[in-house]
């Protein structure tokens, strides 16, 4: 769909939804189930949720398990429009990092929570499960190895809420639910908003000094420096960015359908223009001409990488319907539509690169085949869709709810700006490199049902039965994207593929599927006024590794109002993911004159096997937590919560794995042309132990307005307790020295969230303030090692109400411009801190002040 169109779209929906404006008045007050969730619902603990018990009554308060509810005005009042920064913003165990240069992961970035893996956290829409993207995220960035359900298609002002429940629920919910579950709750309420926001970044680069020119020696040449680049001169100013201007504009409205009916439809549409944060470029760039230095060198503009966000240009529907079929019968449907263009950049490939030779025009001479260089691009194109719908009432007591999703992800690559080299003058510049589809139904029967037991104050029993059938599918790419050309072979040995991402090939592609069935139980009981049990259990059947079954304790006891103790014991699961079971990608490399493949191989594959692969057998956790909540005063809730996370069989990425006795294991088994191989492999047991601390304090009627006062404290720390050896190649490292790092301290030890939200009259103000702890970049030795210091990043907004709903606002983002550590050279990226400053581990990102003005209409 190309951009006109998807603005007609926009505006199309716009004018429908301004069309059904009259239906609205016909409405009466929601009720209160309809009602937005509020600051102050949440503050008070009265917030009903759904997020962790199937009852229909417990609110925040009463929860046996730590849950944080965010609600939608919290979505909204910020100058990020999407919802992983956001979380970020808000949420202390949650890490949303933004990497560059690392192919598609640079246009949907995963997240984590509590420090575990993305694909370790369940994300329900309104009760129902979410689909996971396609892309499978390979390269080095946190998040290696995982698929990650991509909470950004969904526009904040479609939500209502967000609860994120801190706590293993597998036996509740299924696979996936280790660290714990999000689930976004969408608006149901008449009424409309129209937001428009509009935001840029205003920054100076943290030492990345503006460089003038090249140092010139007494003979006119370029000073070499030890490295062997040259001496750049610079005037002692960090280097300026004024870019990644970013558009928002969001459309939410909801209306009446007939007497018991609703209907709410949301649009939202972005463009983002790309962020570049790299340095400059000291190397030669040129062939020298005579033994001296290209005149070109002393004119090049030598930022000449991008290294930042991608542009991406996103359109992201939503619906949330609903209508009763009877007096105890009601119909409800929600859905979405999404897509996203995006574009990234790759390494940039000098004049003088091996990389860039046209060997159609030079046989013994180097003649390069883009002039002056060339920046390969990558770019995505993303489709996502979901339909939900189904039927809930009540009969003899019981609640029943069935219902049935399908959700589906696809993920297009391309490359731009770029040549196959081996092709020479016939290669293209552009190329389709294929694709990855993901697609899954769920089908859900739950029942539920309060009684009256004798002796008990309260009994709530749920029981449930779950199908779920998934596909994978891996498209190929341009016959020039993968293959080798005729310069590929001796004397030549030019590299095959399209430069930077190299497309996958007709032997990658699969088409790959898997079902399951469960059923569980659970009894949710008030024993006492005081003390609340939950039990639970889960029982499901994959058709490609068998079965599991997992089970839950958690309890709450206040033996005073304004004192609880909680605690949950539990066991979880995570199934190995059809991308980790077949996800296949190769490239040809020419070694010594003789074309060798070296790739990522599905777990069954020959090649896998003959290595030792084994099928991947499902994560196994044990997860347990202790806390206490405090109410001691009106507006005043304070909660603490210690846990632990051990997981066992977790699925990673092997090393590339090669060397004389990969090479002689290979040969026996007949696969003379390979030379080194990566896998997925049930590889590590892992714990991690944390405290949580979350506390709000509202404030009213003081004279000088409402206050809320928000603070949020998580201290992680995960260890790998146990590693797999192959048997065939006992002495091989499976999982290395960078990657164990990436695991164990890639992610901040700590983080503290502050915040402040002030209103009086037809004023108000957000302030936030989050401290990001320490991060370990790691290198192949500890010599390398570089941390990330700890650092403080602050948020602030002021809005102003103008009247009849319209509201304006200015704030920034990083106010105070705070760039994490710089780079050193000779450290992990060796000489590329030049044009590289900054690590893709920054958990706040590496883009400096963003300064955004906003526009919000209600009506």
């Amino acid at each position: 769909m190309t951009l006109v169109s998807r603005a007609s779209l926009f505006s199309s929906l716009s004018t429908l939804a301004l069309l059904a404006a009259p239906a609205a008045a016909q409405n009466q007050d929601p009720p209160a189930e309809q009602a937005e969730t509020t600051q102050a619902d949440v503050a008070s603990g009265d917030a009903i949720i759904v997020t962790g018990t199937r009852r229909t009554d417990r609110t925040l308060a009463e929860s046996p398990v730590p849950i944080d509810v965010i609600g939608g005005e919290a979505l909204t009042e910020t100058g990020f429009t999407e919802v992983n920064r956001i979380l970020n913003q808000v949420v202390p165990s949650f890490n949303f990092p933004q990497p560059s240069i690392t192919d598609g992961t640079d246009v949907l970035r995963p997240a984590t929570l509590r420090g575990l893996s993305p694909d370790q956290t369940l994300v329900l829409v309104n009760g129902k499960r979410r689909h996971p993207s396609a892309l499978l995220n390979i390269n080095g960035s946190v998040g290696r190895g995982s698929a990650a359900v991509d909470l950004n298609t969904i526009p904040p002002l479609a939500i209502d809420r967000i609860e994120v429940l801190r706590d293993g629920a597998s036996s509740q919910y299924g696979s996936d639910a280790i660290a714990g579950v999000i689930n976004v709750q969408l608006r149901r309420r008449p009424g409309g908003q129209f937001q428009a926001t509009y935001g840029r970044y205003h920054t100076s680069l943290k030492d990345v000094p503006t460089v003038t020119g090249v140092q010139l020696g007494a003979n006119g040449q370029p000073v070499i420096d030890a490295d062997g680049n040259f001496v750049l001169i610079d005037n002692g100013e960090d280097r300026r960015a004024r870019d990644g201007d970013t558009i928002t504009s969001a459309l939410h409205y909801g209306f009446a359908v007939g007497k018991t009916g609703y209907l709410n439809l949301t649009a939202e549409y972005r463009n983002r223009e790309a962020t570049n944060r790299s340095g400059y470029d000291p190397r030669r760039q040129f062939p020298t001409v005579g033994g001296l230095s290209d005149p070109r060198e002393f004119t090049f503009d030598r930022l000449n990488h991008r290294y930042g966000d991608a542009e991406t240009h996103d359109l992201n529907l939503f619906f949330n319907a609903g209508t009763e079929l009877g007096a105890a019968i009601e119909f409800y449907t929600f859905g979405s539509y999404s897509t996203r263009e995006g574009e990234s950049a790759g390494f940039f490939r000098r004049a003088n690169d091996a990389r860039n030779r046209n060997f159609s025009a030079s046989t013994t001479t180097f003649v390069p085949f883009y002039p002056t260089g060339f920046l390969p691009l990558i770019t995505s194109d993303i489709e996502d869709y979901s339909l939900a719908a189904g039927v809930r009432g009540t009969v003899s007591g019981w609640n029943w709810d069935f219902s049935h999703v399908y959700g589906h992800n696809g993920f297009d690559f391309g490359v731009a700006n770029s040549f196959n080299t081996s092709f020479g003058a016939a290669s293209q510049t552009r190329f389709d490199a294929g694709g990855l589809r993901f697609g899954q139904h769920v089908t859900n029967l739950d029942v539920q049902r309060e009684f009256d037991v004798g002796g008990l104050h309260e009994v709530s029993i749920a029981l449930g039965a779950e199908h779920r059938h998934e596909n994978f599918d891996i498209v190929a790419g341009d016959v020039q994207s993968y293959a080798g050309g005729p310069f590929a072979a001796a004397p030549f040995n030019a590299p095959a593929g399209a430069q930077v991402f190299p497309g996958f090939r007709p032997a990658n592609e699969v088409d790959a599927k898997r079902h399951s069935w469960a059923g569980y139980a659970e009894l949710d009981a008030d024993i006492t006024e005081n003390l609340t049990v939950q039990v639970a259990g889960r029982y499901e059947d994959y058709s490609d590794f068998g079965s599991t079954l997992n089970g839950k304790i958690a309890a709450r006891f206040a033996p005073v109002e304004w004192f609880a103790l909680r605690g949950s014991a539990s066991t979880g699961f995570r199934a190995p993911s059809l991308h980790q079971q077949f996800y296949s990608t190769t490239s040809t490399n020419n070694v010594n004159g003789v074309l060798l493949e070296i790739g990522t191989f599905p777990v069954s594959s020959p090649v896998a096997v003959a290595l030792g692969s084994q099928p991947l057998q499902p994560e196994e956790s044990k997860n347990y937590s202790v806390g206490l909540t405090l109410t001691p005063g009106e507006g005043l809730n304070i909660t603490a919560d210690w846990y632990q996370v051990s997981i066992d069989d977790r699925i990673v990425v092997t090393e590339n794995l090669q060397g004389a006795a990969v090479v002689a294991l290979l040969q026996g088994a007949g696969f003379n042309s390979i030379t080194s191989a990566r896998f997925f492999i049930n590889g590590i047991d892992t714990r991690t132990r944390g405290l949580d601390i979350v506390g709000t304090y509202r404030i009213r009627d003081t004279g000088f307005g409402n206050f809320t006062l928000t603070a949020g404290y998580n201290r992680n720390k995960t260890r790998i307790t146990d590693r797999a050896v192959l048997p065939t190649l006992p002495g091989l490292t499976l999982f290395g020295r960078v990657e164990s790092l990436r695991i164990e301290q890639g992610q901040p030890r700590d983080k503290i969230n502050l915040g402040l939200d002030w209103d009086s009259g037809i004023f108000g103000a957000t302030v936030r303030t989050n401290r990001y702890g320490d991060v370990l970049v790691p290198a192949a030795t500890a010599a390398g090692d570089e941390t990330l210091e700890a650092r403080w990043v602050t948020d602030a907004e002021l809005r102003l109400e103008g009247g009849e709903g319209v509201q304006f606002a200015i704030g920034a983002n990083n106010v105070f411009d705070v760039y994490p550590s710089r780079a050193s050279v000779g450290g992990v990226f060796g000489t590329n801190p030049y044009f590289i400053p900054y690590s893709s581990f920054s958990p706040f990102g590496f883009n400096g002040r963003f300064v955004y003005g906003r526009m919000s209409v209600r009506f």
